[in-house]
């Protein structure tokens, strides 16, 4: 049982016992150096307050709900704060944030709360409080790290970059064309959006999946790290203007899928700003980089976005799914999205409604991804965030060190990687003084995906290869966790020294 005072445990007792000098944080979880006795007494104590949980759930003594309003859920009770902190909580007060939050949110389970369909969703303050203001409380924050004032900023959790991205284009066609929302796509001019040749594919999805036609996205050129060029941006859509077609959105990628690198934001956002232009940046894979005070530089410019994709489910660890759309101005999603349900959006309730989030989403019930997140941040504070994208930083430039100095490795470009994207091929000793020409590339072409087979036969590592352009397939390493020191990345180069050495010769044996 627990008292209002804090956990009466014997589990927490043992954590605190093995570090008598102050109480444990996540760090000294695994995969801390004999961390394992304090992650078996902390899980075991995450089972047991769940059991409670369920147990009392069936009492019809229990309350369906513990109510409070708004404002006083968001101000903290009794020890219950939703507020995210820069430093790490300890273990004791994160198990006091798991029971709280199951406290203080609708009892699903108890055998009084009969109407399920409602309470299994996440659409209504009345049916799911804790994570609505999770949700509100993770935004903001996140919109604070962009660089919007207190008085921009909306958005919403999504299943996924993908969708993250789609909600822009949403966002940016109803922003200039509101009476496409009743009318219709055939009250609209032909429009026409912009993304990199590098970007991500769902922003094609997207204007595939609403109506606008794939063709009416222009793919603009990239140098050769995969940056789009602003001047190839500005050129075609002075050429779209034209041609009498209506440009209305670019896409700016701050980290791309294969290269990571980062698109110019603040000479992207000019040219947006002097055409009248959404400019939407999606940073799904290098959003995290705002955590670190070190590399957060490389998405100067962000905050002059109309929106912005951030997937915390990437750099920053949480478990999928975890993806957020932020967006600068406040109240639009409600307007494009609100289709004032009255079985769910009642404007006469007793609470402030503004919380009843769910009619400015297109799903309107929704998975619960906040509380991942949220719990992280309180588990790692801002600061360790950011520690930990530093730390994956340093493994991607210690394996561009390593590859520099191998004979049997080539980069596919020779600049130091922006984000933790590592892209090389593997040379077999055949191929290391072949000129350049069609034949090295056809046999080079061959052996990324013959060394990625056996290493997934043996089990032992994984790693991503692709060909990109007129690149044959090369090796694309990503760095996100933490956890991997720099002997694992030396281990993983050995390891594909020695399948590709073993393969490249049977192969050469065969020709």
């Amino acid at each position: 049982e627990f008292t209002t005072g804090g956990l009466q445990s014997s589990s927490i007792a043992n954590i605190e016992k093995m570090s008598p000098d102050r109480v444990p944080l996540c760090l000294d979880l695994l995969p801390a150096l004999s961390g394992e006795d304090t992650t078996k007494d902390f899980f075991q104590e995450l089972v047991n307050i769940l059991l409670s949980y369920v147990c009392k759930s069936f009492r019809r003594s229990s309350k369906v709900l513990d109510f409070h309003h708004p404002h006083q859920l968001r101000e903290g009770l009794e020890g219950f704060s939703l507020e995210l902190p820069d430093q790490p909580e300890n273990l004791e007060q994160l198990l006091v944030d798991c029971r709280d939050t199951l406290k203080y949110g609708v009892k699903t389970g108890t055998v009084r709360a009969v109407d399920l369909e409602n309470l299994f969703s996440r659409f209504t303050y009345e049916v799911s409080p804790v994570f609505i203001l999770m949700e509100e409380v993770l935004l903001r924050k996140m919109q604070e790290i962009v660089g919007w004032s207190e008085e921009e900023g909306d958005g919403v959790f999504c299943p996924g970059g993908t969708m993250s991205n789609l909600y822009s284009v949403l966002l940016a066609r109803y922003h200039f064309f509101p009476e496409v929302k009743t009318k219709g796509m055939t009250a609209l001019p032909r429009l026409i959006l912009f993304t990199s040749a590098h970007s991500h594919y769902s922003v094609k999805k997207s204007a595939a999946v609403l109506g606008i036609g794939s063709e009416n996205v222009v793919v603009v050129k990239c140098n050769d790290r995969g940056k789009m060029i602003p001047a190839e941006l500005e050129s075609s859509i002075i050429t779209a203007k034209d041609q009498g077609c209506v440009p209305f959105y670019v896409n700016a990628t701050a980290g791309t899928t294969v290269y990571g690198a980062f698109d110019p934001l603040n000479a992207i956002a000019d040219i947006c700003e002097s055409h009248g232009l959404w400019l939407h940046v999606d940073a799904a894979w290098g959003g995290g980089l705002l955590m670190s005070n070190l590399h957060r530089v490389k998405l100067q410019g962000i905050e002059r976005a109309w929106s912005v994709t951030w997937n915390p489910h990437k750099m920053m660890g949480a478990p999928l799914q975890c993806s957020a759309i932020l967006v600068k101005k406040r109240g639009l999603l409600k307007d494009c999205n609100q289709m004032c349900a009255e079985y769910l959006f009642q404007t006469d309730k007793h609470y402030d409604t503004s919380y009843d989030t769910g009619d400015k989403t297109i799903q309107c019930g929704r998975h619960v991804d906040v509380f991942k997140l949220w719990l992280m941040w309180k588990a790692k504070g801002s600061e360790g965030f950011g520690s930990q994208v530093n730390k994956c930083l340093e493994n991607a430039e210690h394996l561009f060190d390593k590859l520099n100095q191998r004979p049997d490795f080539e980069l596919v470009f020779k600049s130091k990687p922006e984000h933790s994207n590592v892209c090389f091929w593997y040379i077999p000793p055949s191929l290391r003084n072949m000129p350049p020409g069609p034949e090295r590339n056809r046999r080079l072409h061959e052996v990324a995906p013959k060394i990625k087979a056996k290493m997934m036969e043996q089990g032992m590592a994984m790693i991503g290869y692709q060909p990109l352009g007129d690149k044959v397939n090369f090796f694309r390493c990503v760095f996100s966790n933490p956890a991997t020191q720099t002997e694992d990345v030396d281990y993983l180069l050995e390891e594909i020294a020695s399948l590709g050495h073993d393969i490249c010769i049977r192969i050469e044996t065969n020709l």
